[in-house]
């Protein structure tokens, strides 16, 4: 919470989708006039520094300072933890001083000022971006592009070694979960795992001592202004509140049912809010041990924030709501009744009540709420391999297009298993992608060389103006549509054209790359064409965000409209580059299929072919119509074909032992005496095909064997 120069209330709000936002604050209303998009992972905590700095840590090992009241700008990336950081403190008087905590009993105390200096040795900490406003009701997808097995992966456990380097307090030897600071940034409690509160020199990292008496771990702390007075929230459902300067438990308060996780107190630090694991949020007066249930909700509490006579409650639900909290007058709240007085045991559920029943609610319903969008809770790629079908925790189940980056179908409130079987296609596509939800948006994930083994004919695709029989890669069409933005900038920047067809990058590095890679392919069937087509066209009003690993300090995300063709392009992965620029794709394996074609038994139709056939994957069983057919009536009238269907005499045909059976086939058309086709059936195990199955369809659902394929073929008669 943070009043701003301008005499305007912002609220500051970070999520599991790895992204923060800005609220303006209004009486009845609060808007997000700011996306703070750079995390590749959770969002943990936050804090301000002095009015305009945010500082932000996540999951994904790093710390982030941001201009508050900017549109979205991170001013650096600061690396020095070797895990999730899950716990931020700052002074507030001191405005440099911040404490960040993690797993592996990490705690570092930074120097915001000294952090944020120019230096050449952080040049390779500086990420900034400018991002807008994601107006849209759906999480939206992350593309992450990765490098598996190669010499650009990059760990997500860097350390920071050069230029500026934070104190160290050293002494945890578990995970810490808590941290608090007093206004003058001289003292620094944690807490975690351990079940002790440790007491810090902030100013030198050096132990000043240890308070023990929770029995499970420590998940919230509060100072007070002088640093004398220390409140702590544990999983064993205690509060403690602690005398620093007397090294003691002076009280202990039992309000909560389950785990306490967060904590904020009056200004005075007379009375203070606790919410946790059991849904609740209570207001406790921590000299009369008098205490009220403020409000229960469906989630647990993960975070309070005291904002005048309100306080604000964010959970496990995606959404924040604002509740009434009599903060400049907590006594008001008693007033009303239903208080009981705090036990000092843990829970039995030792309340004394005056009425000697469970407390009620004082506050049934929130002052105001900002809804978040429901989490993906439960995901499937289907087997089309473009189709991704979601199920939040609204129970909402939606239909995601992953080469558009968008929901094509909404089927509200269904049965996720039914819709399932219901959009079941018998088709086989190499997955080309991976999926995962941890942040609760879609994730997708392109690893090379993988992720290029998928193609489709682009009659299948519905695209207009181009030859119907030519592959589209699905991967480098995606990747195509994903950068064409960044694509229109580096064309304006560079002024000139996109590279001719396999022309190299500019730069030894790539070349040497690509060199690494004896069977590097260029795809020529797409002419190095610039075009994006409509299967693969991504929104930009509503754009999805790349994670990539990056080259210069660790992996970075940005929203694809954001992407400005200058410096973000040596941070792409080398073979993203070559596939986009020079239209190179990698060694693929298994896009041929082998087979055989034979007679079916007991029938005197013959085909001049012996031996293994080879083709592509995804060549349709009506090609393999059309090769038989070819085989049969090459160069010869159809009726030279003998009533019984046999081929006449004097036929010839290719003999080769392993021949190619390509897309291409009677693409030309019939001679004008060949209009009168044969009506030919290609089985498998006796199970007549459809003409629309490809050879990976078949092999996959009706062959279900490793060897070669066998099909066979039987002239129809009568049609």
């Amino acid at each position: 919470m943070s009043a701003a120069s301008d005499g305007s209330d912002y609220l500051f709000t970070g999520s599991r989708d790895g992204r923060l936002k800005r609220w303006a604050l209004g009486v009845d209303r609060a808007t997000c006039l700011a996306t703070f998009e750079s995390h590749v992972d959770w969002v943990n905590d936050a804090v301000l520094v002095g009015d305009s700095t945010l500082v932000s840590c996540s999951s994904d090992t790093t710390l982030k300072t941001w201009n508050a009241l900017s549109f979205g700008t991170c001013t650096r990336t600061l690396r020095q933890h070797s895990d999730y950081v899950t716990c931020l403190a700052a002074a507030e008087k001191n405005n440099n001083t911040v404490a960040s905590g993690g797993l592996g009993g990490e705690v570092f105390i930074w120097d915001i000022e000294a952090a944020l200096a120019p230096s050449k040795c952080n040049d390779a900490m500086v990420d900034e971006s400018s991002n807008g406003i994601n107006g849209s009701g759906n999480l939206l997808p992350l593309t992450s592009l990765r490098t598996i097995n190669s010499s650009d992966n990059m760990s997500m456990h860097t350390t920071q070694t050069q230029g500026y380097v934070p104190i160290s307090a050293k002494g945890h030897k578990d995970s810490v979960y808590a941290l608090t600071m007093n206004e003058s940034g001289t003292i620094l409690v944690s807490g975690g795992t351990e079940k002790v509160v440790r007491v810090w020199d902030a100013r030198s990292g050096s132990k000043t001592l240890k308070l023990r008496g929770h029995t499970d771990n420590i998940r919230a702390l509060l100072l007070d202004s002088s640093g004398r007075y220390c409140l702590s929230g544990s999983s064993d459902s205690m509060i403690r509140l602690w005398d620093i300067g007397q090294q003691r438990c002076v009280h202990s308060y039992a309000v909560h049912t389950d785990s306490v996780w967060a904590l904020a107190s009056t200004p005075t630090f007379s009375h203070v809010y606790s919410g946790g694991r059991d849904f609740s949020l209570y207001l406790t007066d921590l000299q009369t041990r008098e205490s009220s249930l403020l409000c229960t909700g469906e989630h647990p509490i993960l975070q309070l924030a005291l904002h005048d006579d309100s306080i604000w409650v964010a959970s496990t639900d995606s959404s924040v709501h604002r509740w009434p909290a009599e903060g400049c007058d907590p006594q008001k709240i008693f007033q009303r009744g239903n208080s009981f007085l705090a036990g000092n045991l843990s829970f039995s559920r030792a309340r004394v009540s005056p009425e000697g029943s469970t407390p009620v609610p004082v506050y049934k319903e929130p002052t105001l709420t900002i809804l978040g969008t429901p989490a993906i809770v439960q995901h499937e790629v289907l087997s089309n391999k473009r189709h991704v079908l979601t199920k939040d925790a609204s129970g909402s189940v939606k239909l995601w297009e992953i080469t558009k980056g968008i929901v094509v179908e909404d089927y509200g409130k269904v049965s996720f298993e039914e819709k399932k079987e219901e959009l079941f296609e018998m088709v086989s596509i190499p997955a080309w992608f991976t999926v995962d939800t941890r942040l609760g948006s879609l994730s997708v994930h392109l690893d090379t060389p993988q992720c290029f083994s998928a193609e489709m004919y682009s009659a299948d695709l519905n695209i207009v103006g181009k030859p119907e029989d030519d592959k589209v890669n699905l991967a480098r069409e995606t990747l195509k549509g994903l950068l064409a933005h960044w694509l229109r900038k580096r064309k304006q920047r560079m002024g000139s054209p996109a590279p001719a067809n396999g022309e190299l990058l500019s730069g030894k590095e790539t070349a040497s790359r690509s060199s690494t890679h004896s069977r590097i392919e260029v795809d020529g069937s797409s002419e190095n064409d610039a075009m994006v087509y409509p299967p693969f066209e991504f929104s930009v009003t509503s754009p999805p965000s790349i994670i990539t690993e990056g080259t210069h300090g660790g992996p970075w995300r940005k929203k694809i409209t954001d992407l400005d063709g200058t410096k973000d392009e040596k941070d792409f992965p080398w073979w993203c580059l070559d596939c986009v620029l020079n239209n190179r794709l990698p060694p693929r394996e298994n896009t041929k299929c082998s087979f055989y074609l034979q007679p079916c038994e007991g029938s005197s139709v013959q085909i001049l072919t012996q031996g293994k056939l080879s083709a592509p994957r995804i060549l349709r069983i009506h090609k393999v119509v059309n090769y038989v057919i070819e085989k049969m009536v090459l160069d010869k009238p159809l009726d030279s074909l003998s009533a019984e269907g046999s081929i006449a005499p004097g036929l010839t045909g290719s003999q080769s032992q392993h021949q190619a059976v390509g897309d291409g086939s009677f693409r030309s058309g019939f001679q004008p005496w060949q209009k009168l086709r044969p009506s030919i059936e290609i089985l498998c195990y006796n199970q007549v095909l459809s003409p629309e199955m490809s050879l990976a369809t078949v092999r996959a659902y009706v062959w279900k064997k490793s060897d070669d394929l066998v099909l066979n073929y039987r002239l129809v008669q009568g049609r």
